[in-house]
């Protein structure tokens, strides 16, 4: 007989596995998939996050990525989706320059931007479908796009902490502070 406490990290890891699937199989412009997407499952991989974000707030003074590491180690995996940046051809103009051809290579692509947002919420559906607690996280996705997480070619990238646990822990969070 198993508790399902000593499965817990287990069941959480299958459930990111899963929003991650969803991820993959989410409409994308064009049809073209740039979309990456990773899993941080292990402690020493949400401690290497975490840190790295208490080291980017030494250096942009956001508080809340303090209190979001705290999350990031309460977490049993966390889920990174990003993109590879590619215009698509469209002359859309959505990016703020006229064509494509005139994008600065520091704008990203607006249809790159939309396809990380649309497969961040099927892989959030997912979570709620799968009863797993999770919080859609700017911060640890900045981090991890600062490691090269998911790939190295990747921007935009947003994290997804994933935990199963009595009580949600990303929400209904204090600031922390920091006590250097």
């Amino acid at each position: 007989m198993k508790n399902e406490r000593e499965l817990r990290h287990e069941l959480a890891v299958s459930a990111a596995k899963e929003m991650m699937r969803a991820a993959r199989t989410a409409p994308k412009a064009k049809g073209m998939d740039l979309i990456e997407i990773g899993l941080c499952d292990t402690k020493e991989e949400l401690e290497l996050l975490a840190s790295t974000m208490e080291t980017m707030y030494e250096s942009n003074g956001f508080k809340f990525f303090l209190r979001d590491a705290g999350n990031i180690r309460e977490a049993e995996a966390v889920v990174l989706i990003g993109t590879r940046e590619q215009t698509l051809g469209l002359n859309c103009a959505y990016c703020g320059a006229p064509t494509c051809a005139e994008k600065g290579a520091d704008a990203p692509c607006a249809f790159n931007s939309i396809d990380v947002g649309i497969a961040v919420g099927s892989a959030c559906a997912t979570a709620a479908r799968l009863h797993v607690d999770t919080r859609v996280m700017y911060s640890a996705g900045s981090a991890a796009q600062r490691l090269g997480w998911p790939a190295a070619d990747c921007r935009n990238v947003i994290a997804i902490p994933v935990a199963a646990a009595s009580k949600n822990p990303f929400f209904d969070r204090k600031p922390k502070e920091n006590k250097a």
